[in-house]
């Protein structure tokens, strides 16, 4: 059989040896470079690496000319001033890259000072399309640049927008607060394991998160302690509290750590259960002055919009995360920026079941799940449309957890686009307010949240 009658070579395309082979960006020269090839524009697709970065400098229709190599960040410098000599010549240069993490955040920030475009190209799409264009199911950086030059040929890349300062200082209060959060959930745990065996009685009169609890190990110390000097543990208790804990309570605590059945504490073991306290109280602290100062800096954003509805750190993650409801063109768009679209895998007679994408932010859609749970409890209206939805859905709590989660952004998408940010000194006089519709008068955002369920369920 000849090569012409080989049906192998009408679906396998035959591809050339060595056509992903890179060269050190040293040896690139520009001037070989023929601006009739480029068609008038430059792509320079990056794959993203810690150190070993590769790019394919591609024409307009996405055909790779050249691949180069070079080592991060130090040759940086070297890639940028090539091109700028290819736009001093006049050709158009966009640069498109992959989200990977904070490897390329250095690379970006020097094109982005530089002017040149950028663009951006999802990674599951790269992966997607790994045997599409020359058939064979094989990815390494060569091959993935040029397939990131091929999807931005094709137009499926995005434009990426310059990064909102005030989203970058939400997103380092997040980590802050996180920091500490993590620290102090850690402590409390291993105070858990320590009282179940020296104190077992006091968990069941105040809450191991009690700063009044954490407070009285780490200054009096264990059950003995407490009993050797009662008056000072009522007066650390009252004070801790404010007053709020009552004199019965307090009382039986300090009964609890005369007659607790726990085993003793023992030499280091006291100083140890003390120096667990204080780490935890301390963490409790600096956990509550990072999450009041997310909240200061959300009532400054955006996020103030959605903040009466899921509280302030939900808003601050969904807008430090997410961005400004405001620039998704609908609801369907906010949805899938949090993962929170649907996906179908089915065949024939074979019924695949609908979930979500989960192609987004994870945290966000952890707070909402946290945040439909008090929405039931605090509103009658919710929790009877998710109970509807969980006995039509046979009992199966989380698929009508999940629809209510996207129930909830939904709405959080209409508060914000219908209610911006007002300052109190901004306020409309009341006789503004009379002369809107009689469905948007005076309603506030978890009213409008209440609306739009009992509408469109």
């Amino acid at each position: 059989m000849s090569k012409s009658q080989n049906p192998t070579k009408e679906v396998i395309p035959i591809m050339k040896k060595r056509i992903y082979r890179r060269m050190p960006v040293n040896d690139l020269q520009p001037e070989t470079v023929s601006h009739a090839d480029l068609g008038g524009k430059l792509v320079f697709a990056i794959d993203v690496a810690k150190v070993d970065m590769v790019a394919a400098l591609a024409a307009a229709g996405g055909h790779v000319l050249h691949t180069i190599c070079w080592k991060a960040p130090e040759q940086n410098p070297t890639v940028l001033a090539i091109l700028r000599d290819f736009r001093a010549a006049g050709v158009t240069v966009e640069a498109v890259i992959e989200p990977s993490g904070t490897y390329g955040d250095v690379l970006r920030h020097q094109l982005e000072q530089d002017g040149f475009p950028i663009f951006m190209v999802s990674g599951k799409r790269t992966h997607d399309a790994k045997e599409i264009f020359d058939g064979v199911p094989s990815l390494h950086d060569a091959k993935a640049a040029a397939i990131i030059a091929r999807l931005h040929a094709d137009g499926l890349s995005t434009r990426l927008a310059d990064e909102v300062p005030e989203r970058r200082q939400l997103k380092a209060a997040l980590a802050i607060m996180d920091l500490h959060q993590e620290r102090y959930l850690q402590l409390v745990h291993r105070l858990e394991s320590w009282l179940a065996r020296h104190w077992p009685e006091l968990p069941t009169l105040l809450e191991l998160t009690s700063s009044s609890l954490m407070a009285l190990l780490a200054r009096i110390g264990g059950p003995a302690d407490v009993a050797a000097q009662p008056g000072q543990a009522t007066k650390l208790l009252r004070g801790i509290s404010h007053r709020l804990l009552d004199d019965e309570k307090i009382a039986a605590i300090i009964t609890s750590a005369n007659t607790s059945v726990g085993v003793p504490l023992v030499g280091l073991e006291r100083d140890a259960l003390m120096a667990i306290a204080a780490e935890a109280y301390h963490a409790h602290r600096a956990f509550a002055t990072a999450r009041t100062k997310v909240a200061q800096l959300a009532a400054t954003t955006p996020a103030a919009a959605l903040a009466p509805v899921v509280g302030p750190t939900t808003a601050a993650a969904i807008y430090a995360e997410v961005g400004d409801a405001k620039s998704y063109h609908c609801t369907r768009a906010f949805l899938k920026a949090m993962g929170l679209n649907l996906k179908e895998k089915s065949s024939g007679t074979v019924q695949g079941q609908i979930k979500i994408t989960k192609r987004g932010p994870s945290r966000v859609r952890q707070l909402l799940w946290l945040a439909i749970f008090r929405w039931i409890q605090d509103d009658p209206i919710a929790n009877a449309w998710y109970q509807r939805k969980k006995q039509r859905d046979g009992g199966r709590a989380s698929r009508a957890a999940v629809a209510l989660m996207r129930k909830l952004a939904k709405g959080l998408y209409h508060v914000v686009r219908r209610w911006p940010v007002r300052r109190r000194d901004h306020l409309p006089r009341r006789r503004a307010c009379t002369k809107a519709p009689a469905s948007r008068r005076c309603l506030t955002p978890r009213a409008t949240l209440r609306v739009r369920l009992r509408t469109h369920s």
